[in-house]
C-alpha cells in the first residue's frame, strides 16, 4: 500500500512537470500549440498510469487546459463531453440498471446455467454462457459479482462431495472462477455498448471520420470475434490446463433450481422491462430495415438507446404509489465518471487533430514504407493487449486509439481494420488480477492464486492475439473493407 501511495505522490507532481517542460517547447517540427497538446496529454497519461487523482477527474484537464492554452474556446471543449456515442453508452447503462433493479440479469443468467446440465464441464460452459450474455449489455463488474454467489453454491456442492483437498474439486473451482472473469471480459466486445472501449473506439471514428460505426454493423464482427474466444477459453481452461476429470455432480441442480425459486414468479416489472429491453435491442440490430419502412432516417443507435432509457422512467410500475420501472433515486448506479471519461478523451483527441499530431504520427511511420500491414496489425494489437494488463483499459484506449489512426493514415492501412482488433486487445486482460475488475472480483474468491491466472492468461494473450490478426484480415475486411473514410 506504501507503495501505491508513493507512486501516486511522484505523479501528483511528475504530470504537471512534465506539462510545464514540453508546453514550453517550440519550432522542433510541431506547432506551438501541438507541442501544448501534448504537454495536456503527457499530464494526462502519467495521472491515468499512476491513478494520481481519480481517472475520471484527469479527463477535465482539457475542459480547463484547452481554452487557457488557446488551443480552443470553452464552447467548443465542452462539446466534446455531450458528443452522442456518450449518450449512447448512457442509454444502454439505464437499461441495464432496469435489469439490474428487477433481478432479471439473474433470472437470465441461472435459466441459461440450468440448461446446459450437471456435469462439471457443462457446469462450467453454462456458467460462462450465461456471463458472457449478460457482459453484451450490463456491466462486465455487475455481471461478475452477480455471478459469484451463484458460483458459490455449487462450489460448496461439491466440496461437500469431494473434499477441499481432492484435486477434482480445486481444478473444478479454479476454472469455474477463471470461466466467470474471462467470459465477462470477453462478453463485453460483442456490442458496442458491452465494454467502454468499444464506445471510446467507437467515438473516435465519428470524431475523426464523420463515420457513424451501427449498432448492427459491430455485432456482425463482435459476436462471432467474442464467441470464437469463448469457445477457445472454454476448451483451453477445461481439456488443456485445468482438467478437473469430475463427471456429474450431485445436487448442482437442485441448487441452480433453488436460486431461480427464491426469484419467485416472472413479476410484472420483469416482464416490462424485457419488452423495453427486447425493442432496444430489435431497434440497434434492424435500425436500417425499420428507417426503410417509414421512408425516413428517423432511428440511429442513440435515439434508440435514449429512448429505450427514457421509456425506463415514463413506464408505471405502480400507479398508486407513482413509482416507475426506474426513478431518478436509481440514476446513483450510474457510472458517471466514465460518461465524463469518454468527454476528456473526445476533447484530447479533438484537440491532437486539430493541431497536427495525429497527422505528424502519421507522416513519421509512412516515411518506412516497408512495414508490413498484417504485421503492424499484430504489433499494435500486442501492445495494447499487454499493456492493458497494466492499466485501465478505458484510460489506455483514450490515449492509444488516435496513435493508431495516425499509423493508419501515414501506412494506407484502412484504420477501422487495423483499429478494430486494438480496440477488441483492450479487453482481452487475462493475466493480472489487477488487469479487470471481473478478474480482481474471481480472485478475491480464494480458489485462484496469481500463478494460475498468470498460466492461463499467458496462452489466452497469445490466442486472442493470432485469433484477432485473422479476423483482421478476414472478417473485419470483409464487413468494413468497402467503407470509404
Amino acid at each position: 500500500m506504501k507503495g501505491v501511495t508513493l507512486i501516486r505522490r511522484i505523479g501528483l507532481i511528475l504530470g504537471p512537470l512534465l506539462f510545464i517542460v514540453l508546453s514550453q517547447i517550440e519550432g522542433v517540427e510541431l506547432e506551438p500549440l501541438a507541442w501544448k497538446v501534448m504537454a495536456v496529454a503527457s499530464w494526462m497519461i502519467v495521472w491515468w498510469v499512476s491513478e494520481a487523482v481519480p481517472i475520471p477527474a484527469t479527463a477535465l484537464l482539457p475542459l480547463v487546459m484547452f481554452p487557457l492554452l488557446g488551443v480552443f474556446d470553452i464552447s467548443a471543449a465542452a462539446s466534446n463531453y455531450a458528443n452522442n456515442i456518450i449518450f449512447l453508452f448512457m442509454g444502454g447503462f439505464i437499461i441495464a440498471i432496469g435489469l439490474e433493479k428487477h433481478d432479471l440479469h439473474r433470472r437470465i443468467a441461472l435459466n441459461l446455467i440450468r440448461l446446459t446440465g450437471t456435469n462439471a464441464n457443462g457446469i462450467i460452459l453454462g456458467f460462462m454462457i450465461a456471463t458472457f450474455a449478460l457482459s453484451m449489455w450490463i456491466s462486465n463488474t455487475a455481471t461478475a459479482v452477480m455471478m459469484l454467489p451463484i458460483a458459490s453454491s455449487v462450489i460448496g456442492i461439491l466440496k461437500k462431495q469431494t473434499g477441499a483437498e481432492g484435486k477434482g474439486f480445486k481444478m473444478f473451482a479454479l476454472t469455474l472462477f477463471l470461466g466467470i472473469a474471462y467470459s465477462a471480459n470477453i462478453g463485453g466486445t460483442a456490442t458496442i455498448i458491452g465494454t467502454p472501449p468499444n464506445v471510446v473506439f467507437v467515438g473516435y471514428v465519428k470524431e475523426f471520420f464523420d463515420y457513424e460505426v451501427e449498432f448492427s454493423r459491430w455485432l456482425l464482427i463482435g459476436l462471432p470475434i467474442a464467441t470464437t474466444l469463448l469457445i477457445v477459453t472454454y476448451f483451453l481452461l477445461t481439456r488443456v490446463l485445468y482438467r478437473n476429470g469430475l463427471g456429474n455432480i450431485k445436487g448442482a441442480h437442485e441448487v441452480i433450481m433453488k436460486h431461480i425459486r427464491d426469484l419467485g414468479n416472472f413479476s410484472k416489472a420483469e416482464k416490462l422491462v424485457s419488452v423495453v429491453f427486447g425493442l432496444t435491442a430489435f431497434a440497434w440490430i434492424f435500425k436500417n430495415t425499420i428507417n426503410g419502412w417509414l421512408d425516413a432516417n428517423l432511428l440511429n443507435d442513440t435515439v434508440t438507446a435514449m429512448t429505450g432509457a427514457s421509456l425506463m422512467f415514463i413506464i408505471p410500475l405502480d400507479w398508486k404509489k407513482g413509482e416507475n420501472l426506474l426513478n431518478w433515486d436509481d440514476m446513483i448506479r450510474l457510472p458517471w465518471g466514465i460518461l465524463i471519461l469518454f468527454g476528456g478523451g473526445i476533447c484530447l483527441a479533438k484537440g491532437m487533430e486539430t493541431t497536427g499530431l495525429i497527422q505528424y504520427i502519421g507522416t513519421s511511420i509512412s516515411e518506412h514504407p516497408s512495414i508490413n500491414g498484417w504485421i503492424l496489425i499484430l504489433v499494435l494489437t500486442a501492445v495494447m493487449l499487454y499493456l492493458t494488463e497494466l492499466m485501465s483499459n478505458v484510460a489506455l484506449t483514450t490515449i492509444f486509439i488516435p496513435v493508431v489512426f495516425g499509423i493508419a493514415a501515414g501506412t494506407n492501412i484502412h484504420p477501422l481494420i487495423i483499429g478494430i482488433p486494438v480496440a477488441f486487445a483492450s479487453s482481452c486482460a487475462f493475466m493480472m488480477p489487477i488487469s479487470t475488475p471481473p478478474n480482481a472480483i474471481v480472485f478475491a474468491s480464494g480458489f485462484i492464486t496469481i500463478k494460475d491466472m498468470v498460466r492461463a492468461g499467458f496462452w489466452l494473450n497469445i490466442l486472442s492475439i493470432l485469433l484477432l490478426l485473422l479476423f483482421s484480415l478476414t472478417l473485419i475486411d470483409w464487413v468494413y473493407g468497402d467503407v470509404v473514410l
